[in-house]
């Protein structure tokens, strides 16, 4: 049943916002994994980033691809939490908790075992429109669990201005998405995350260029 839903809500939601009313121009999608485990990891501008990445994935593959997202947020009430866990798929993450009581990726972990693809948004949370916030370590604590799990980085431009923060109706603006080469976990947190900030630089660089 969570399958069948999952499906209705890509084609009778996804597809006709991102693809009909905004348009996406995807740069190599075949980088993109097809089956887990594997992880995705994007830029967060707008409430409308999920619906383009599960855009990007044959109707056949939707099922195994899973976001992370705040428990907080996600989970303040029943119908919202059965929404986003039943129909989205969300992977809830309790955010500020102890983690000597509870692990807060323990579900990501789960995800992961069961092979399935996950979405993780570094950054946190939305922030500004296109503009990049600080990475979290969060991503690179999960991959030290995972250094043979594939992270792959997608770049998103244009989502912020469509319907960035605050923004509760789509402003049909198209968008341009770059998949980026998958790579591995380091042993060096530090390295780590600098380095995959600066591959979505490098990306939003590519960007902001051919909008000049």
């Amino acid at each position: 049943m969570n399958r069948l839903l999952r499906l209705l809500f890509v084609v009778l939601i996804a597809y006709p916002v991102v693809l009909a009313w905004l348009g996406v121009s995807v740069a190599n999608r075949k980088r993109l994994p097809i089956k887990g485990p594997g992880i995705i990891i994007a830029n967060h501008n707008s409430h409308l980033d999920l619906l383009t990445l599960l855009t990007l994935f044959p109707l056949s593959k939707v099922h195994l691809v899973h976001p992370a997202a705040a428990a907080d947020y996600f989970l303040k009430n029943r119908w919202v939490a059965w929404f986003a866990t039943r129909v989205v798929g969300i992977i809830p993450v309790v955010r500020g908790g102890d983690p000597k009581q509870s692990d807060p990726l323990a579900g990501c972990v789960q995800a992961l075992q069961e092979g399935k693809i996950l979405v993780l948004f570094p950054e946190g949370t939305r922030g500004e429109p296109e503009r990049l916030s600080e990475f979290k370590s969060g991503l690179w604590y999960l991959c030290q669990q995972f250094p043979e799990v594939p992270v792959t980085p997608v770049f998103m431009h244009g989502l912020g201005r469509a319907m960035g923060k605050g923004q509760w109706i789509p402003v049909p603006f198209f968008i341009d998405v770059y998949v980026d080469e998958p790579v591995y976990c380091r042993s060096d947190k530090s390295v780590f995350i600098s380095d995959l900030k600066q591959r979505f630089e490098s990306l939003q660089n590519n960007a902001q260029g051919r909008d000049s």
